[in-house]
């Protein structure tokens, strides 16, 4: 079972209780989903920092035992999915697009092998 919408604004302190996730979707499929809507926030910016998806992308992969290039995979596609959404909405997808070139660019380098 996926969250679904796991982002820094559905995981909240409620204080004894700890950090919990509100507003599940209840999805199933791949672990790999929910860590690649992770990666987009908490904002663009952070997001696209240089050097930042590389370093969450290995601490991701290496903590919930998921292969780097799997992980980037769904970054890549979560990013297109994020985007159209938007453009459904009528907001402006740049910054997802921003961060789906930078998840095919990862994924060029490590199909190169310089990793």
């Amino acid at each position: 079972m996926l969250h679904g919408d796991i982002h820094h604004g559905n995981v909240l302190d409620f204080g004894p209780a700890g950090w919990l996730a509100i507003d599940p979707k209840g999805l199933y499929g791949e672990r790999g989903f929910d860590f690649a809507n992770i990666l987009c926030n908490p904002d663009e910016a952070s997001a696209q920092a240089p050097g930042r998806l590389s370093r969450r992308i290995a601490i991701i992969s290496q903590a919930a035992g998921i292969e780097r290039h799997r992980l980037l995979q769904w970054v890549l596609a979560w990013a297109g999915l994020s985007a159209t959404w938007m453009i459904e909405d009528g907001a402006e997808p740049e910054g997802r697009l921003a961060l789906a070139r930078l998840a095919a660019s990862a994924l060029d380098g490590s199909a190169r092998g310089s990793d």
